[in-house]
């Protein structure tokens, strides 16, 4: 048996310069429901709101004095995830085992609320801050917010829009050069992470490699990439250049039918990345759809992949946030298992395709 045998993703946790316009963007676009506040501003001015549906549980911070935590990571990395704070039986164990075998300690632990919270650092200017709550303390308490009346329990008060996002798939983190071997060791020997997928992806004259590490519990997963610096620069040294370092890209939500949720998101004003018609084009050369059609994705833009266990089914949205840094998933497993690496290159031959097939035209 390990202390961390039974992590899982209790929160998220978002730094944010705005409180009103993030949770505007959660509530009024995604649909999730705002279910706990802080009662108002702290003495230095903070504010939290607390949004959610379901399994997928945001805690947007901001910050009211530039020495706070929030304000600070605002001010280096715009507005980003600051926190994948981890569910645990028992928080103090699991800080004191983590700082045992090399952790650096953040807050040891503390009980407020009956809830008992620690936190070390991860990656950058990331924490995991570990929460242990009594069986008998509601799943979506956490110290220092109230309650919203009616939005007890899971957080879907009424009223709000439906919605089939459910789960957090993944957590896509960006790392300099370098930093990838060092990081999945960090992650397999502190807190027994285990690493279930790694991939060399070459798409013209780049080159990134990505690792997936998962919690014991399989309930906690990282995809971590980093470029090659010998190769040209991409996507992923855009992201280190423009956020400050090492941080999470985009976060995958889960959803159990991604057509009807697209179409959803679509009709509350979320925008998503284009994909060219090319690509619709190549699909049943690739594979054969196990559901939805190819006019379906075709219509929403949707990205379709396929391993050895099966297919998903993947978007991106468009990033709001003013450094193009993070940005959003969704996505629907029919039993695949890895991460949609080859729409990368299924994308990268469309935009070739469609590149000559304008050029002939004109």
């Amino acid at each position: 048996m390990s202390v961390f045998d039974g992590l899982g993703v209790d929160h998220v946790g978002l730094a944010v310069a705005d409180l009103t316009r993030s949770v505007e963007l959660f509530a009024e676009h995604y649909g999730f429901g705002v279910y706990a506040r802080s009662a108002g501003p702290s003495a230095e001015g903070v504010r939290a709101v607390a949004v959610g549906r379901h399994g997928i549980r945001l805690v947007l911070t901001e910050g009211g004095t530039a020495d706070h935590p929030a304000a600070a990571y605002t001010e280096r990395h715009g507005d980003g995830v600051c926190d994948i704070a981890l569910s645990t039986p028992d928080a103090a164990a699991a800080f004191t085992e983590a700082v045992r075998r090399g952790a650096r300690p953040v807050s040891g632990p503390v009980e407020r609320d009956g809830v008992v919270t620690a936190a070390i650092a991860a990656f950058g200017d990331v924490v995991h801050t570990f929460v242990q709550r009594p069986q008998a303390v509601d799943a979506t308490v956490l110290p220092g917010l109230d309650a919203v009346p009616g939005a007890a329990g899971e957080p879907v008060p009424a009223g709000a829009p439906e919605t089939g996002l459910s789960t957090i798939d993944h957590f896509a983190v960006c790392l300099e050069a370098g930093q990838l071997i060092p990081t999945v060791e960090f992650y397999r020997t502190v807190l027994d992470f285990e690493m279930v997928f790694t991939e060399r992806i070459v798409v013209g004259g780049q080159a990134m490699d990505s690792m997936v590490v998962q919690s014991r519990s399989g309930e906690v997963t990282l995809t971590l990439i980093e470029p090659d610096p010998s190769r040209e620069p991409g996507q992923i040294d855009q992201f280190i250049k423009s956020h400050g370092g090492a941080g999470i890209q985009h976060i995958a939500f889960a959803t159990d039918d991604i057509v009807r949720e697209v179409g959803r998101l679509g009709a509350s004003g979320i925008g998503f990345l284009n994909t060219p018609g090319a690509y619709y084009d190549l699909v049943p050369e690739r594979l054969e759809l196990l559901r939805h059609s190819v006019d379906e994705l075709r219509a929403l833009g949707i990205l379709v992949d396929q391993d050895q266990d099966g297919q998903l089914l993947q978007i991106f949205t468009r990033s709001v946030h003013p450094r193009g840094t993070l940005f959003f998933e969704v996505i629907e497993r029919l039993g695949a298992r890895t991460f949609g690496s080859g729409n990368i290159k299924a994308l990268y031959t469309a935009v070739e395709l469609e590149q000559t097939r304008n050029g002939a035209a004109r």
